[in-house]
């Protein structure tokens, strides 16, 4: 039976090991996932009857809410590390069931699949001639999942009648905001292990219908871009998706957001492309630019006193990350200007920590500037942003010098990545 198979040592050790890596949040129990592994050794007996009895209860998940870049909130559901763990056992077995079903084309959330592909693979489709794309967006759909659309779908392949109630039971664990407890009667919360699958396992029926009117796809999650030739193509296939989401998969399209325009003039999964029909370029989207420069100003606001060493960490660690992803780009010109960007920033800070005309005077002389030039600039009046762009700055506090300080540059990096 399913749940046994749930239940078996080596899937469960497999969970633990999941979900002490991803750490994360504590639920409304208020357990940290440090505590999972001694709790479990104690209370799991009773937890394994429960389940095979049917007969075991999650508790709600804790609402927090994750501002989104464009503005608004994303609504999260942290289950306890407990429910977690559960969840995670039934994720890795249904995965093996699920999995081998699903679309070529759906790139979210599954073993060997990652957004690259999927940006990877819109591009080629824009090198055949698909030069227009149908950008479907789904309206807040992770809360808006209808509970008997999803059990009716996992009915067809599941049958031990212990695992689908207590799926339905998470589905329906309800949520606590503020100490008060709401309901749950639509929607897969976002947060938990299982909320991904069961996304991938909904929205499989739209890629089949996709696949069935031979239409040229890519999604990832929620995130889904139709390719055509022509705008009457695509405003036809906008047409007939939007229907059958609404009418069959009981789910809603944002219609402010689901758009028929160009490829280069959409954003996917943070990159776009460049204006080109034969030759298209993955390039780093403007809002994914804005982005960046906003979480660097943050960390090299001129108001943080703090010592440039921590600064300079911070800006690395950041970005170490976020030019890992975004390496996928084919226009690394732009890694040159921000990698500029940022110098200018940190000179504009180690210029506020000088702070004293007769400081300043002895950093430049210190750097090798001549007397009376170190007099001129030390003693200036200018603004911070515009001393940071002065000659004597750029030309003192160059490359090397920030190198030698330990900061990596964007695109000596991106150039590495892109060797392996």
């Amino acid at each position: 039976m399913l749940m046994e198979q749930i239940l078996e040592r080596e899937n469960l050790i497999q969970a633990l090991k999941r979900v002490e890596r991803n750490k994360g949040s504590h639920g409304v129990d208020g357990m940290p996932v440090q505590n999972l592994r001694p709790h479990l050794a104690t209370e799991w007996y009773n937890m394994k009857t429960a389940l095979l009895q049917g007969t075991y209860q999650p508790q709600p998940v804790r609402r927090i809410e994750i501002p989104k870049p464009n503005g608004g909130v994303r609504l999260l559901g942290i289950p306890t590390v407990l429910d977690r763990f559960i969840q995670q056992a039934i994720a890795q077995i249904l995965t093996k069931i699920y999995d081998s079903t699903f679309s070529e084309n759906s790139y979210g959330f599954r073993p060997n699949k990652q957004g690259h592909q999927a940006v990877r693979k819109a591009k080629s489709y824009i090198a055949e001639g698909y030069t227009w794309v149908v950008d479907m967006d789904l309206e807040k759909f992770f809360d808006k999942v209808n509970h008997d659309k999803l059990m009716g779908m996992l009915e067809r392949k599941i049958e031990d009648k212990r695992v689908l109630k207590l799926i339905r039971k998470y589905l329906q664990a309800g949520v606590m905001i503020g100490g008060l407890f709401h309901k749950s009667e639509e929607g897969t919360p976002q947060g938990g292990p299982l909320s991904p699958l069961l996304s991938n396992i909904i929205l499989d029926e739209l890629d089949k219908e996709l696949e069935k009117r031979n239409l040229r796809f890519v999604r990832y999650a929620d995130d889904c871009n139709i390719f055509v030739r022509t705008r009457k193509a695509a405003n036809r296939a906008m047409s007939n998706l939007t229907s059958f989401i609404e009418s069959k998969l009981k789910l809603k399209v944002n219609y402010e957001k689901t758009k028929v325009d160009r490829p280069w003039n959409r954003t996917f999964l943070g990159f776009s492309f460049t204006r080109s029909k034969k030759n298209p370029k993955v390039r780093l989207d403007q809002q994914s630019l804005k982005r960046v420069k906003k979480r660097i100003r943050e960390m090299t606001s001129r108001k943080s006193p703090i010592p440039m060493e921590f600064r300079i960490g911070r800006v690395k660690q950041y970005l170490r990350g976020w030019v890992g992803y975004f390496a996928l780009i084919d226009t690394p010109n732009i890694l040159r200007r921000l990698d500029s960007w940022i110098r200018r920033r940190l000179r504009m800070c180690l210029w506020k920590q000088w702070k004293l005309p007769r400081t300043r005077v002895r950093k430049l002389k210190g750097l090798g500037v001549p007397s009376g030039k170190a007099h001129e600039w030390g003693n200036s009046r200018k603004g911070y942003w515009r001393i940071a762009h002065s000659p004597i700055l750029q030309k003192t506090l160059n490359n090397a010098y920030w190198h030698n300080q330990g900061l990596e540059s964007l695109y000596e990096r991106y150039t590495k990545l892109r060797q392996t």
